[in-house]
C-alpha cells in the first residue's frame, strides 16, 4: 500500500506550468454570454469543442448522457446543520452547443499545452484516502475561498480525486471540485475546475487542451461558485459525482443534486483507469512552486479541531463498487490523514447518518 505522501506525487503530478500554448479561434462562437462576475462565455458548437482535437479521439462519437447511474440505497443528510447549495453561473447556451470560459488577457479561448511541473513534489494534502477498488465516488464539499499568494502558480483545492497507479512508471489521475488559483484567472474567487492526467502523460484542465467531452450547455467548467462558506457563519456546499459508465467504460462527471451530467473522460485516453480507479482522495490539496516557502491557506484557513462552522469539511462520501451501487467506503483500507500536521490537520472523521466525512485545513503562512 502506497504511503500518504507517496499519494501526494501521484496527485501533484497534476500541477502544472501556466506557458500558453496554441489558441484556438471563437471566430466560429454560436453566442456570448456574459455573467455578473463579469466572466465571458462563448457557446460552441458541441461538436467542435476542444476535446476533439485530441488525437485518440478523431471520429469519437459523442456520448450525449450515462447509460446508467449508480443506485442509492437513500439520501444523506448533513444531521448537525442545514447547509445550503453554492450555485455557478447561469449559462444556457443554445441547444447543440457547450460554454467555454474566455480568456480574460486577450479575449480568445484558449488551448495551453500543459506538461507537469519539474518540482511536482511541492505540495500537501489533508482529507481522506481510500486503497480499493473504486468504479465511482460522491461528495459533498464545503465551499471556502482559502487565500493563496499572488503572482504565483500556487492553488488550493478542494476536490475528489481518483487515481489509477497500476503502471508504477506513471499514474492516471480524474478530479473536480473547487479551486482558489489566482495566476490563472486574476481573482481569489473559487471556482469549478476539473483535471486530469492521461496516457498521454500530460496534465490538463478543463478545455485548456483536449480529453474533457462536455455534453451540458448550462454548467461552466472554470466558473466561480457563490456564495461561499464564512467562518463561524452560513455554510455552503457543491454536490460531486465521478463514475465510470459500465457501458462504455467513460468517467462521467455530474453536478449538483440533481446529478446534472456535465460531461466525461473518453476511456481512449487511459490505459489503466479506463477499468477502475484504485486510490480515490477527498479533501484538500495545494499545489505550485512556491508553496513550500509561504504554505497557502487550505479549507477555511483554520485547524480541523475547531470543527462546523469554522473549519472545512467534505461529508457524504460513498464509492461505486463492482456492482454500480453506491456503499460506504471499507474504513480498514481508508485512512484520514495530512501531508503536514504541524500545518493543516484532519479531524472528526467518521461515519454516521452523513456517509463518511472529515474535517480539514489550516492556516497560510506555516513555516514548521
Amino acid at each position: 500500500m502506497l504511503t500518504f505522501r507517496a499519494n501526494i506525487v501521484i496527485i501533484l503530478l497534476l500541477c502544472v506550468s501556466l506557458a500558453l500554448g496554441e489558441i484556438r479561434s471563437d471566430d466560429h462562437a454560436i453566442e456570448t454570454i456574459k455573467t455578473e462576475d463579469a466572466d465571458v462565455f462563448k457557446c460552441i458548437d458541441i461538436n467542435q469543442q476542444p476535446a476533439l482535437d485530441h488525437p485518440l479521439l478523431k471520429n469519437h462519437e459523442i456520448q450525449m448522457k450515462p447509460s446508467s447511474y449508480p443506485s442509492e440505497l437513500h439520501s444523506w443528510a448533513l444531521t448537525e446543520a442545514t447547509n445550503s447549495m453554492a450555485q455557478l453561473p447561469f449559462v444556457a447556451c443554445p441547444e447543440g452547443s457547450i460554454p467555454i470560459l474566455q480568456d480574460r488577457k486577450d479575449g480568445k479561448i484558449e488551448i495551453s499545452n500543459y506538461h507537469p511541473m519539474d518540482n511536482a513534489g511541492k505540495g500537501e494534502l489533508a482529507g481522506i484516502k481510500i486503497v480499493d477498488d473504486i468504479y465511482g465516488s460522491h461528495v459533498s464539499i464545503n465551499v471556502y475561498e482559502p487565500k493563496v499568494k499572488e503572482k504565483t502558480a500556487d492553488f488550493s483545492a478542494s476536490w475528489v480525486e481518483m487515481s489509477n497507479n497500476e503502471n508504477t512508471s506513471y499514474y492516471e489521475t480524474i478530479a473536480a471540485g473547487s479551486v482558489v488559483w489566482p495566476s490563472l484567472h486574476g481573482d481569489d474567487f473559487a471556482r469549478f475546475h476539473t483535471t486530469w492526467y492521461g496516457k498521454d502523460n500530460n496534465a490538463c484542465w478543463d478545455h485548456r487542451c483536449p480529453g474533457f467531452v462536455q455534453v451540458s450547455p448550462s454548467v461552466v467548467l472554470g466558473g466561480r461558485i457563490h456564495p461561499v462558506s464564512t467562518y463561524n457563519g452560513a455554510q455552503y456546499e457543491i454536490h460531486v459525482h465521478l463514475f465510470k459508465d459500465p457501458k462504455t467504460a467513460n468517467w462521467w462527471l455530474a453536478y449538483g443534486k440533481n446529478k446534472t451530467p456535465v460531461g466525461y473522460w473518453p476511456a481512449s485516453i487511459f490505459n489503466h483507469l479506463k477499468d477502475k480507479s484504485n486510490i480515490a482522495f477527498w479533501g484538500g490539496h495545494l499545489s505550485g512552486p512556491t508553496v513550500q516557502s509561504y504554505f497557502p491557506e487550505m479549507g477555511s484557513g483554520h485547524y480541523a479541531s475547531e470543527g462546523y462552522g469554522k473549519a472545512a469539511f467534505v461529508r457524504d462520501i460513498k464509492i461505486v463498487d463492482g456492482n454500480n451501487m453506491y456503499v460506504t467506503p471499507n474504513s480498514a483500507k481508508t485512512i484520514a490523514s495530512s501531508s503536514k500536521m504541524t500545518c493543516y490537520t484532519v479531524d472528526k472523521f467518521g461515519q454516521d447518518n452523513d456517509g463518511m466525512h472529515v474535517y480539514y485545513g489550516g492556516p497560510g503562512g506555516c513555516t514548521n
